[in-house]
């Protein structure tokens, strides 16, 4: 999460979504940065609109715009599935380097699902009960108008390094396995559809 507090602007880390390539890009120039640990990287929109706005806006005397990004559902469990294959998790219980993609994803759809594979969902992290719990949402696979907005926002211009990025690995996945992810995704891809529409922003 990053705080720019002059301009009244918190950017949540989404996980997945190119955020430790703006965080090293952005970091420097936020008021508040927290990279570590995860749970406080990733606050989620329920956390922050519950725990941390009511504070930042009492102490700002004006409210603060909430922004974040949003991946392709399909693509966000894959980059989870590739990025746990690195050799940081090798022999860990993260590990999936033994699993295929269409094995990580069976696992996935388990209740309850081992811990390789609980990575919960996009909506989880961005929705706040039934309701969008961000007020501009991006399409990770349109970073340049992410960026731009960024710039108009700072007046600065930015250039996002490649980090943290995932080992190649085959995204295969069986027809019924696709089908029951489609479902279980459900909210998800609704809320995909509407970033990539624009509807969020």
């Amino acid at each position: 999460m990053l705080v720019f507090w002059k301009e009244r602007l918190v950017l949540l880390a989404n996980p997945k979504t190119g955020t430790s390539a703006i965080e090293d890009a952005l970091g420097s120039l936020a008021t508040l940065s927290l990279p570590r640990p995860a749970v406080l990287k990733h606050t989620n929109a329920t956390i922050y609109r519950t725990h941390l706005q009511p504070y930042f806006e009492q102490n700002a005397d004006g409210a603060f715009q909430v922004v974040a990004l949003m991946r392709n559902p399909f693509d966000w469990l894959g980059s989870w599935y590739r990025h746990r294959q690195g050799e940081g998790f090798t022999g860990s219980p993260l590990d999936t380097s033994n699993l295929s993609f269409d094995a990580f994803v069976e696992a996935y759809l388990q209740t309850p699902c081992p811990e390789f594979a609980d990575v919960g969902t996009q909506s989880g992290f961005l929705m706040q009960a039934d309701r969008v719990g961000v007020d501009r949402i991006f399409c990770y696979e349109d970073m340049e108008r992410f960026v731009h907005f960024m710039e108009d926002v700072l007046d600065c211009a930015i250039v996002l390094p490649r980090l943290n990025v995932s080992p190649d690995a085959a995204l295969h996945l069986t027809d019924d396995h696709r089908t029951a992810l489609t479902h279980v995704l459900g909210d998800d891809l609704v809320l995909y559809e509407r970033v990539a529409a624009g509807e969020t922003a």
